[in-house]
């Protein structure tokens, strides 16, 4: 699935703002690690914030990740558009700080929930208006609750990026079938070596 670049850039936001509270670990703790949130996904407006944001922000989590554990369209539909709306969405084409023309969906001065709430919600609509439910999924991984966006050409990925879940269950299964093969000594008594 192709995205436009701006629509990538929020579909990331949403995934590590889910992320940030996954398998018992809190990545958004404080206001400085917001502030960082907010630089490393170069969120435009002030990124000046205060308990009370951090509080919205960490709201915004379990609304974002219902959208994912969603069982139908219905009802992932309704989920991202109470998002979409109470953040006021008011979407606006720019160019601002060198980047390509993209839009904004509050204004810059809005509370920093909403902003996030309003550019992950538009986002996942363009997943959601493309490919329905199917790119929205849950690490695969018995143990994490990671979720993540698959882009994949075929659909086919199955684990998340926040833990390495991936190439530990490869690993597994790799030892998984070298416990199910035969020893060498019993393949030799067998007369088959």
């Amino acid at each position: 699935m192709h995205v436009a670049h701006d629509v990538a850039r929020a579909l990331t936001l949403a995934v590590d703002l889910v992320n940030s509270r996954v398998n018992g670990g809190e990545a958004l703790p404080d206001l400085p690690r917001l502030r960082i949130f907010l630089e490393e996904h170069d969120i435009s407006g002030s990124r000046t914030v205060s308990l009370d944001d951090l509080e919205e922000v960490h709201a915004l989590r379990p609304r974002l990740r219902a959208i994912w554990t969603a069982r139908d369209m219905r009802t992932a539909t309704a989920v991202v558009n109470g998002m979409v709306a109470e953040a006021g969405a008011l979407p606006q084409l720019t160019d601002h700080d060198g980047h390509d023309w993209h839009l904004h969906f509050t204004a810059l001065s809005a509370r920093v929930a909403s902003r996030l709430g309003a550019d992950a919600g538009m986002a996942l609509v363009e997943v959601l208006r493309e490919d329905g439910l199917a790119r929205l999924r849950l690490c695969g991984a018995p143990e994490c609750e990671a979720v993540f966006v698959d882009l994949s050409r075929n659909r086919s990925r199955r684990y998340c990026d926040t833990g390495n879940c991936g190439n530990r269950m490869h690993v597994a299964a790799y030892r998984a079938r070298l416990r199910s093969l035969p020893e060498a000594g019993e393949v030799a008594e067998s007369g088959r070596g």
